[in-house]
């Protein structure tokens, strides 16, 4: 593995890159069975000691050595539910344009950022999302726990979590499809038809 690393190492500078030692991860993917055979030991990089992580950070995306992306549910829920702590607390003082407005910008794009990561998830992970959507829409309309939110949700144009997942997927082929995806997607896909 230090061999592969040093390979990169090189090539980036050779590119005017640097790999910064300091902020490099590793971490060992496998199933639950496998999980005995990863090594634990550290790894070189540079002259730099790199100890095996559990959850790995890129580009805001956590993902955990299981694959299973409880890590990046997790932190995207705290994230949201202590942004709609903050609005409801100056919610009286907000119309309800304003009231969307927040919510767009510190909800609703923190769950579809990459969501297309979670497409397969189970539905119990997908689920703890939703929730988020839900109290959301309750702070929209000032609802209490016991109102049905389907028709709230309907009424705001929002999908539910496996839709939204769904339709960004869509979204994406579409692009790909018509020659707008971007450069280095469209490269690695082939159409099979």
């Amino acid at each position: 593995m230090s061999v592969c690393v040093d390979e990169v190492s090189l090539w980036m500078a050779s590119n005017r890159l640097l790999l910064n030692p300091t902020e490099t991860e590793v971490l060992w993917c496998s199933s639950a069975r496998r999980k005995h055979q990863i090594p634990t030991g550290s790894v070189r990089i540079g002259n730099t000691s790199v100890v095996p992580v559990s959850v790995a950070r890129d580009l805001g995306v956590y993902t955990d050595a299981d694959l299973t992306m409880s890590a990046h549910i997790t932190a995207t829920v705290r994230a949201c539910f202590a942004a709609l702590r903050q609005i409801r607390s100056v919610r009286r003082s907000l119309t309800r344009e304003a009231l969307l407005t927040l919510l767009r910008a510190l909800v609703i794009t923190n769950i579809d950022y990459c969501s297309s990561t979670l497409a397969g998830e189970s539905s119990a992970l997908l689920q703890r999302l939703q929730s988020v959507l839900i109290d959301a829409a309750r702070l929209v309309f000032s609802a209490r726990r016991s109102e049905h939110i389907t028709p709230l949700l309907r009424e705001l144009h929002w999908l539910k979590v496996p839709e939204r997942i769904q339709f960004r997927l869509c979204v994406l082929t579409h692009r790909y499809l018509h020659g707008a995806a971007p450069p280095y997607l469209a490269e690695t896909l082939q159409s099979t038809a």
